[in-house]
């Protein structure tokens, strides 16, 4: 049985690939801060939910003992961890960023990702085999003015995927993926910030005005099935938009 664990399932990006793992039939374990009301009456056996703000310390711990986690990965032969929730705050050069608001950034995009994914692989029965997918982003691979912050959190992805592919693992795959730019709230927020705190606001505004932004539905069903390819984690860092 394919099962699927999705961090930010609630919005956005995690919700198109929540629900493209719904309508194909597999379980899907949503863990967000806020619980998810749009997919809930449409699945309701096969969508589990967790409200949790995984950019706080003690999600960690809330998660090792949560019998709602051990439960779902129980008979799972094939698990799928999504690694998808992100802040893209704070957005400007380093003299205006707040440090607490750093903290959770590297909190949710880094350190809950690679903490989660030691956990569940831990957790597994040796005839379990765990797909891991992290939700990378150009930003990881290219430098911008104003987005230090989140350009070195998708960088850490981009490595951490690269270092356990070389622990050659018999059960675990892995991959740090970028999926391109998408239609999602964190877009829109990308274009109300201060130009003077990011000088690339007006090329975002321009995918936006041509229509060139993709669907978070169209891109959650196309990372399904590149996660779910037989080919999946013999790219350690890929971009979805090569295929």
């Amino acid at each position: 049985m394919i099962k699927a664990i999705v961090t930010g399932h609630s919005k956005g990006l995690g919700l198109g690939i929540a629900g493209a793992l719904l309508a194909q039939g597999h379980p899907v374990l949503g863990l967000s801060s806020s619980i998810n009301t749009t997919l809930q009456p449409r699945f309701p056996t096969l969508l589990h939910q967790i409200a949790i703000d995984l950019s706080e310390n003690s999600a960690l711990e809330i998660l090792e003992t949560s019998p709602e986690l051990q439960q779902f990965i129980e008979n799972a032969t094939l698990l799928l961890l999504i690694n998808n929730a992100g802040r893209v705050t704070p957005i400007g050069p380093l003299e205006t960023q707040n440090p607490h608001d750093v903290s959770r950034s590297v909190q949710l995009n880094v350190g809950t990702p690679l903490a989660l994914s030691a956990l569940i692989s831990q957790q597994l029965k040796p005839v379990q085999q765990l797909r891991i997918l992290h939700v990378s982003s150009g930003a990881g691979r290219s430098a911008y003015s104003g987005w230090a912050v989140y350009c070195a959190t998708k960088a850490a992805l981009d490595m951490h995927a690269q270092a356990v592919q070389q622990d050659n693992l018999s059960n675990v795959r892995i991959c740090s993926l970028a999926p391109g730019v998408i239609d999602t709230g964190m877009q829109a927020q990308i274009r109300q910030v201060d130009e003077a705190h990011f000088p690339n606001k007006q090329r975002f505004i321009e995918l936006h005005e041509q229509g060139l932004l993709t669907s978070a539905e169209e891109t959650g069903a196309r990372i399904l099935g590149y996660l779910l390819g037989p080919k999946f984690g013999e790219i350690a860092v890929d971009d979805l938009r090569t295929y």
